[in-house]
């Protein structure tokens, strides 16, 4: 008797064979709510059935799937893949692991100690210090860097870790890459020694031999725009296209509000309090804050969600346009949007980040009267200090305080 687990129909109506014949039907209907194209869910699928057919036709199960090369899997009906097979077999593969038909596949080397250790780091900042996943990005492989170059293939014997050889890493790490980035550095692998001393790995406070990065706080004045700028910016999206109403909306988060990139990204449908017309910011450090929310934004807001945010499964604000539909992805994205807004209002400045707009903002506030306090709070800064930068934009209240220059004529 046939097992009719390896028997099925694909959506363009071919008998499909295999260990994938059962999930066909269920693999379309998850395309089709990511917002895929009936044409291409039947291209998906009939490739898929061939995949299948494949498999059984070797005897394979569900496992080399992903086990095997997608070339070797296919070579029983096709000279080459086609294009975005192996998206196609990726997708699969996931869609299969959430029903729990195939495992994740198993490492096939074992962590090493630098492995061990540089995980149980990315715990300890996640769990205890509450740092985002994006700062563990950036600080786990400086610290996997650091370990390497300083114990190699050998065991991880901390005792002999001395002052002259971390100095040595960070001197010569710090001559390869911007200001910035050094001062990341040092921020990391003093962080990574604090860790080790608090759990006893370590007894002397080697965090204390890191050097410093020279860096003058207050020593640059923020990028932005003039408001008549930022206007012709918004002025740029084209609200006639879905696109173009839905980079409206996120311009107005970051023009009105002073959003991060990244705030506006994390936003979820949860965090819309239509009744008390504010909206929940999940900012840095995983803290939360409440803004009040303008009437501009929230009819762009409205007017996007209403009318133009395909329905999808994800309860994040901001979507992709195209299939698959899901949210946008990290900060960078922003950043494209505003980068693309910029070059359609014939603007270049220096700086064309998500944070131009931040700026933007915090300086036309002031210059309107609004006092740092006051600014700090809506840009949600945790230090006071961290706004003092914008008081350097105000040209007019400075002048008030400027001393003559010594020698210049009255």
């Amino acid at each position: 008797m046939k097992d009719p687990k390896r028997y099925g129909t694909a959506p363009d109506g071919c008998r499909c064979i295999g260990p994938l014949a059962s999930h066909i039907d269920g693999f379309a209907a998850q395309l089709g709510r990511e917002g895929y194209a009936p044409t291409t869910v039947r291209e998906k699928c009939a490739f898929l059935a061939e995949i299948s057919e494949g498999l059984e036709a070797q005897g394979l199960s569900l496992e080399a799937l992903g086990e095997r090369d997608p070339g070797r899997l296919d070579r029983h009906h096709r000279a080459r893949l086609p294009r975005g097979a192996a998206a196609t077999i990726n997708q699969m593969l996931r869609y299969l692991r959430d029903l729990g038909c195939i495992q994740q596949p198993t490492r096939l080397v074992a962590p090493t100690p630098i492995d061990e250790i540089t995980r149980g780091f990315g715990e300890f900042l996640w769990a205890e210090r509450g740092l985002s996943r994006s700062t563990l990005a950036n600080y786990l492989p400086i610290v996997q860097r650091f370990l390497v170059e300083q114990f190699g293939g050998d065991a991880l014997q901390f005792d002999k870790l001395r002052a002259p050889a971390i100095h040595q890493f960070v001197v010569r790490r710090a001559q390869t890459g911007s200001p910035g980035r050094a001062k990341l550095m040092v921020t990391a692998i003093r962080s990574f020694l604090r860790f080790l001393q608090q759990r006893g790995v370590i007894a002397a406070d080697l965090a204390a031999a890191v050097p410093g990065v020279a860096s003058w706080s207050l020593s640059h004045l923020p990028k932005t725009l003039q408001p008549e700028q930022v206007e012709g910016l918004l002025a740029s999206c084209d609200l006639s296209t879905p696109t173009g109403k839905r980079d409206y909306a996120i311009l107005l988060l970051l023009a009105r509000l002073g959003l991060r990139g990244g705030e506006v990204v994390a936003m979820t449908l949860d965090d819309l309090d239509w009744g008390c017309g504010e909206i929940v910011v999940r900012g840095k450090g995983q803290r939360l804050g409440r803004l009040p929310l303008p009437p501009d934004v929230g009819a762009a807001l409205a007017d996007y969600l209403r009318y133009v945010r395909p329905a999808c499964s994800t309860r994040r604000v901001f979507v992709r346009m195209y299939a698959p539909l899901h949210g946008l992805h990290g900060p960078s994205s922003i950043c494209c949007i505003v980068r693309r807004a910029l070059t359609r209002a014939g603007l270049d400045p220096e700086f064309k980040g998500a944070h131009l707009l931040r700026h933007s903002l915090a300086t036309d506030l002031l210059r309107r009267g609004a006092s740092l306090a006051e600014i700090g709070q809506l840009l949600r800064h945790s230090q006071p200090t961290t706004t003092q930068i914008y008081a350097k934009v105000d040209i007019v209240a400075l002048q008030a305080i400027g001393l003559p220059w010594p020698g210049a004529t009255s």
